[in-house]
């Protein structure tokens, strides 16, 4: 990234500070943590999506049941985490603003940990 490009970019996260200290209750303390969740949420997909399009090119075709399905083990194999469908950052982004979009996101924060029980 380059440096305007690092410039507008703190520049935007800055805009959007103000407006959670402006607009809610809460704390710098108190948004940091979901506003960091969504950060690990946007960097996971990106990371997902980069390994998804590396992964299909390889996968085997057998001549009747077409390519098999994605796995787990494709994306560990990858050094990638695999994300859920209501985990990716694309489904949560096209939620109806109707949705409960806090609930949304909880929601994909645990099936991700789901997925990684240790």
């Amino acid at each position: 990234m380059q440096g305007t490009h690092l410039r507008k970019l703190e520049a935007e996260l800055w805009r959007a500070a103000d407006q959670l200290r402006a607009n809610s209750k809460l704390t710098a303390s108190e948004y940091s943590m979901p506003v960091l969740g969504l950060i690990f949420l946007r960097h996971a997909y990106n990371r997902f999506q980069k390994v998804k399009i590396e992964v299909e090119k390889d996968l085997p075709t057998h001549p009747q049941r077409g390519k098999r399905a994605l796995t787990k083990k494709d994306f560990e194999e990858k050094n990638s985490m695999f994300i859920p469908a209501k985990s990716q950052f694309d489904y949560l982004v096209s939620l109806p603003e109707s949705a409960d979009i806090g609930e949304a996101i909880n929601n994909a924060m645990k099936l991700i940990e789901e997925e990684y029980e240790v």
